[in-house]
Order: C-alpha cells, then sequence, then structure tokens
C-alpha cells in the first residue's frame, strides 16, 4: 500500500485508474452546466449532431496515424454500435431534451445518477457480480436523497414533468448501455470504440434532425467554447474514462461512483447558472453521498 492525496491505494493499482474517478467526476459534472450552455444557442439534436460530428472526425485522424486494430466479427462490431447508441443517443438525447424541457443541470445529474439502483438489480444476473447488504444499503440511501432534491426542487417552481420523464428514460439509456459494455464489451482500443460507438451514435440521431430547424445555431464564443468542452472533455476524455473503467472494475461499483456528481454539477449550476437549490436540496445531495460511501466502502460488496 501507499499514499496519494492521504488515502491509502494498492501497489499494484495504476495511477491511471486511480486518477481516473476524480478527473471522470469534474469532466462529467461539469458537463450538465456546459451543456445548457451550449443549448441556449443551438436546438438540443443540433448541438449532439455536432459535437457527435467532431468526435467522429477527431477519431477518424487518430485511427488514420494510430491505426488500431477493427473488431474481428459481426458480433464485436454489433456491440460497439449498440453501446454507442445507447450512450451517446439515448443518454444524452434524452439529456438534453430534458434540459430545454426545464430540468436543472443538478437534478438532472441526479436523476441520471439513479442509474446504479437498475444496475444493481440487473447486475447480479446479467454481469455476474454479488451486490452486499451493505451496498444495497448505500443505494437505497441515495434513493431518499434523491426524492428529497426532487420534492425540495418542486417548490422552487413549476414542475417540469416532461422534463423528468425524458431525463429519466434517457437513464435507462444508460443502464443499458453499462451493462451490455460489461457483458460484452471486449479490450477495443479507445479510438476504435469511440470511433465505432460516436458513428452509429450520430447514424440514429440524424433522423431527429428533421424536426429541427439545423440553421439555427448562433455561432458565438461562448457557444464554440461550450462545444469544444462538451467534444473534448466530455465525449473523448470522460467517455473514455467511463469506459476503461467499466472495464477495469465492477460496473456497479463503476455506477456507483457517479453519486458523486450531482452535487458537484449542482454547485457548477449554481455558480455558471444561477440555478437556485433550496437547503432541503443540499440535504439531499448530503445522503445521497453517504449512500455512495457505503456503497463502494471496501467490505461492502461482501457483506
Amino acid at each position: 500500500m501507499h499514499s496519494l492525496f492521504g488515502f491509502l491505494v494498492p501497489d499494484n493499482e495504476p495511477l491511471w485508474l486511480i486518477l481516473a474517478p476524480v478527473i471522470f467526476l469534474l469532466l462529467w459534472a461539469g458537463g450538465y452546466t456546459v451543456a445548457k450552455i451550449g443549448l441556449q444557442y443551438a436546438p438540443p439534436m443540433t448541438l449532439l449532431a455536432l459535437r457527435f460530428g467532431f468526435v467522429v472526425l477527431i477519431m477518424a485522424v487518430l485511427f488514420v496515424f494510430i491505426r488500431p486494430p477493427l473488431p474481428k466479427t459481426r458480433a464485436g462490431w454489433g456491440h460497439l454500435a449498440f453501446v454507442g447508441v445507447m450512450i451517446q443517443t439515448v443518454y444524452f438525447g434524452l439529456n438534453y431534451l430534458g434540459f430545454v424541457n426545464g430540468i436543472p443541470a443538478g437534478t438532472s445529474a441526479l436523476i441520471m445518477s439513479m442509474q446504479p439502483i437498475a444496475v444493481a438489480l440487473i447486475a447480479p444476473r446479467w454481469a455476474g457480480e454479488h451486490v452486499g447488504l451493505a451496498q444495497w444499503g448505500g443505494l437505497i440511501l441515495a434513493l431518499i436523497g434523491a426524492a428529497v432534491v426532487i420534492l425540495a426542487r418542486m417548490n422552487v417552481g413549476p414542475t417540469p414533468v416532461l422534463g423528468y420523464v425524458f431525463t429519466t428514460l434517457g437513464m435507462f439509456g444508460m443502464v443499458v448501455g453499462t451493462l451490455w459494455e460489461k457483458r460484452f464489451g471486449l479490450s477495443h482500443h479507445p479510438v476504435t470504440a469511440n470511433l465505432v460507438g460516436y458513428s452509429a451514435g450520430l447514424i440514429c440521431l440524424l433522423p431527429f434532425l428533421l424536426m429541427e430547424d439545423v440553421t439555427d445555431v448562433q455561432w458565438t464564443w461562448e457557444f464554440i467554447g461550450a462545444l469544444s468542452y462538451l467534444v473534448i472533455g466530455n465525449s473523448v476524455i470522460a467517455v473514455g474514462l467511463l469506459l476503461a473503467m467499466i472495464r477495469a472494475g465492477e460496473v456497479s461499483k463503476v455506477s456507483a461512483q457517479l453519486f458523486m456528481v450531482p452535487p458537484v454539477a449542482a454547485v457548477m449550476a449554481w455558480f455558471a447558472l444561477g440555478e437556485e437549490m433550496p437547503l432541503w436540496a443540499w440535504i439531499g445531495f448530503a445522503f445521497a453521498g453517504a449512500g455512495v460511501y457505503l456503497a463502494t466502502r471496501k467490505g461492502s460488496r461482501e457483506a
């Protein structure tokens, strides 16, 4: 064992795997606020199409220089494409529709982080993982915290029912993509995985552009900055780290770490967008944080 930032970590733990959760947390949480900023200048599906298109372009250039191996079977291609559609088209697409229908960034992040509840229900059968009693207790505590946040937000203004529907359905897209990646995902090169996944997500997104005016984009410096963050910070680095952590660890534990995203996203949205969070909402976030500790602390999975 050795110490890193005051925490004891195993000697054989790779440095990137130790730092990955923190980097992922900051980038992923920031994406909720930055996406809402970008949506002030472009329609949701148009913003996503631009985002995915630039990611595909970046991955294509890297592919030409690196020449990573491609999937050797049709099933391999299909698995990468399916995960890409679930995470890119379903998760991000419905999340953005939730934003334009009134969901605050912190609340959206909290709903999206509910995926560990569904993952824990399915993981024992689907991914062959054991979910201990302590982990169940943490997940239930986090669910209570989520309910407190949502109820507290209802006292601030009108309840965006349609936004909640879109965001909840988007969460299940991430659940399916996460479990599928754990069950069928192979050790593909990250450039190959991103190129295939984002290409599939972009193709499935294109029909929805027919419902929007794709010329209604304001190319301001704020929009360019937001788009750059979403492309590089969220789509390239954060998603790559997420998939790498899924392959390196257990899916329920990785998903439970996402409970840390909502309070960080809420703080960022508070400063950048002025989104109000009542006192009870912060108490709910504290409950969710306690749930994370119970669900991920050493020994919880054997309880």
